[in-house]
């Protein structure tokens, strides 16, 4: 029996008697009688032929020469000129040489789940095949293995060969980067920064025919900026490695402007502060502290705080006034900005009743001009806000107390940003108010915090405003309200 992995090399198993390999023996197509333990030990194995890019193919014997075309009849007793002793071909006599597509796949069999032999039986395979076709994937083997192995420079002087065979192969330059960035002396810091160079020279003129077929002309602009963005990033710290300051504080700079990250935001205070600019110090590190990583750039929040502690006691003698200061950068930097359409929706409207809210479930959209001269009961409310969660029964407690009223209509008025969250979130709660996007309305009222409970009367005014959540007289105070509009308008 022969196990074909779809792209690997294809490995004899011997038979065994362990029923529980049946189940995955039969996922991947392999006779059940076949061990478990067996298929473990090969893992590795199929794990580097498929880097190899092996195939079973390459095992299959040379096919045979065609059969020679029949003989012509000789007449009886003519002498058979093919009737003649064999000749002993001196070339066959020669030792054939060996084929280098077996000699890589027994390179790979012997070493058997033994990382290290494997990686010296495919350093002995090079230096007898130095030509062969299958070099790059080799290297790429060795520096697979290499890295297992924990042998940093060996994985390190295998990529960099393989860049020297492939040198548009854009994903080892960067992994050749992150070893030399590892090493960390001037010469490893100063190939660094040329294969990053060279990174995001492509990037940068990568032409709109690459764009794969199924990305809209927006995402591949999106993804080449986000791309664009970390690789400046990456030489912008090199450099500052580097102590060449103004290179880095020049790549941090345009990092941050093409899409502003933490990562190149306390950088860039790192730069300022050994500059001795500590104001700009100040502000970049507090940006570093509430910027939210939104591209996988992370930084360590409590490294941020310390680096700014220090500079703040430096230049105010004491940490007075750093709170507030953190607060207000929040609020201008840290909180997920609102996408462009929503600033539109309403816009303008400056009136309640004119506007025109979405629902969380696609539904058709609630037109506030159909309440007009009604008394509109409006809870605001997010996601996020346990009060809200808590207050909710108790809206929809109200609610049922003036359901026969078709003059009283309740909403529940979403403001979450992330609107993506509120579907799941109404189904998970089984909220049974009637759910709207805020789409500008809070603004328009006045909303501060959640939860807050407005009451308009039927000429549109303000008339009740709870903010907060108190349950004690929650429904008490609510229900006298709208009583008293009600009252007020008979």
């Amino acid at each position: 029996m022969i196990l074909k992995p779809r792209q690997g090399l294809a490995i004899p198993c011997p038979a065994a008697g362990n029923p529980a390999a049946a189940h995955l023996a039969g996922a991947v197509g392999v006779d059940s009688r076949y061990n478990m333990s067996y298929m473990l030990r090969r893992a590795a194995v199929f794990a580097i032929t498929v880097v190899l890019g092996l195939t079973a193919a390459a095992q299959a014997p040379e096919p045979k020469p065609p059969a020679p075309p029949a003989k012509e009849a000789q007449p009886h007793g003519a002498p058979n000129k093919d009737q003649q002793p064999p000749q002993k071909d001196p070339a066959s006599a020669e030792k054939k040489p060996p084929d280098s597509e077996l000699e890589l796949q027994r390179s790979i069999l012997e070493a058997g789940n033994d990382r290290a032999a494997l990686l010296r039986n495919l350093e002995d395979y090079l230096r007898r095949f130095p030509d062969s076709p299958r070099k790059a994937q080799v290297y790429r083997a060795l520096v697979e293995s290499s890295m297992q192995l924990r042998d940093t420079p060996r994985a390190l002087g295998y990529a960099e060969r393989l860049i020297a065979l492939h040198p548009e192969d854009a994903s080892m330059m960067l992994f050749a980067v992150d070893l030399l960035e590892r090493a960390g002396d001037d010469n490893s810091l100063t190939r660094a920064v040329g294969y990053t160079t060279r990174v995001l020279d492509r990037v940068e003129k990568a032409s709109a025919e690459a764009k794969p077929a199924r990305v809209s002309q927006g995402e591949w602009e999106a993804e080449q900026k986000k791309l664009a963005m970390s690789i400046y990033l990456i030489r912008g710290r090199l450099q500052l490695r580097r102590r060449n300051y103004e290179a880095a504080q020049a790549d941090l700079e345009t990092s941050y402007r093409m899409l502003p990250s933490p990562a190149a935001a306390m950088h860039l205070g790192e730069v300022a502060e050994l500059r001795k600019d500590h104001d700009k110090a100040i502000e970049h590190y507090v940006a570093a502290f509430v910027l939210p990583d939104q591209y996988g750039l992370p930084v360590n929040r409590w490294e941020v705080r310390r680096k700014l502690g220090n500079l703040w006691q430096l230049t105010h003698g004491n940490e007075s006034g750093l709170g507030e200061r953190l607060l207000e950068a929040y609020d201008r930097l840290g909180a997920e900005p609102k996408p462009a359409e929503a600033a539109q929706r309403n816009k303008g409207v400056t009136e309640p009743y004119a506007f025109v809210l979405r629902r969380p479930d696609g539904g058709a959209t609630v037109k506030l001009s159909e309440s007009k001269g009604k008394i509109l009961v409006l809870s605001f409310w997010a996601t996020w806000c346990l009060p809200c969660r808590e207050l909710e029964p108790l809206f929809e407690q109200v609610g049922r107390q003036f359901e026969e009223k078709s003059d009283v209509v309740f909403l529940a008025v979403n403001g979450d940003e992330d609107e993506s969250r509120v579907k799941l979130y109404i189904e998970r709660e089984k909220m049974r108010s009637t759910v709207v996007f805020a789409d500008g309305l809070d603004a328009l009222l006045g909303i501060t915090a959640y939860p807050t409970v407005i009451v308009l009367d039927r000429s549109g005014k303000i008339v009740y405003r709870a903010q907060g959540f108190t349950p004690d007289n929650f429904v008490e105070g609510l229900t006298g309200a709208i009583q008293r509009a009600l009252a007020s308008a008979s």
